[in-house]
């Protein structure tokens, strides 16, 4: 099972917002320069987050993004599930009733399977939820706190530089 590069993109606007200070959002256009991705691609990327109350959108001329809820609470399961729906790996096309051709082992078969994989899933929702934005920033920059950069000026990997 791979991601799409969705729930990248995804991380890394939440990763720019995290460090961004609330009251000065981004464009959309400053996060697809910095994040060298596809403007139009971000944008559907951005709506799946304002629609999942992740981010929000911010009206006016100094308007952009910003985050909908503090680091903390945003965890890596809902900006997953945000990209890509539940989280659910087994395609169950259905094809194991092929194998046994209907006969008495087949809802037997079924019922093995979806247990494997809803415990797989279940394995995967917990790691995930418990994983937060705060939590991956904090070990990232190894501080205690998350900085405030500021991602409107041209070069905000020289704000954060440890002495």
């Amino acid at each position: 099972m791979q991601l799409t590069k969705g729930v990248e993109q995804a991380i890394c606007i939440i990763v720019l917002l995290s460090t961004q200070d609330n009251h000065n959002p981004l464009a959309s256009d400053t996060i697809s320069e910095h994040l060298q991705v596809s403007p139009s691609y971000l944008k559907k990327i951005m709506r799946k987050l304002v629609v999942q109350n992740i981010i929000r959108s911010v009206p006016g001329n100094n308007g952009g993004f910003s985050l909908a809820k503090s680091p903390e609470q945003i965890t890596l399961l809902e900006v997953v599930e945000s990209m890509e729906g539940e989280i659910s790996i087994y395609p169950d096309t259905g094809l194991i009733n092929k194998v046994f051709r209907d006969g008495v082992h087949t809802s037997k078969g079924e019922a093995v399977l979806h247990d494997v994989f809803n415990g797989a899933n279940s394995l995967l929702r917990d790691y995930l939820v418990k994983q937060t934005a705060a939590d991956l920033l904090k070990r990232t920059m190894e501080q205690s706190e998350i900085p405030v950069l500021n991602w409107n000026i041209t070069n905000p990997s020289n704000q954060n530089k440890k002495e």
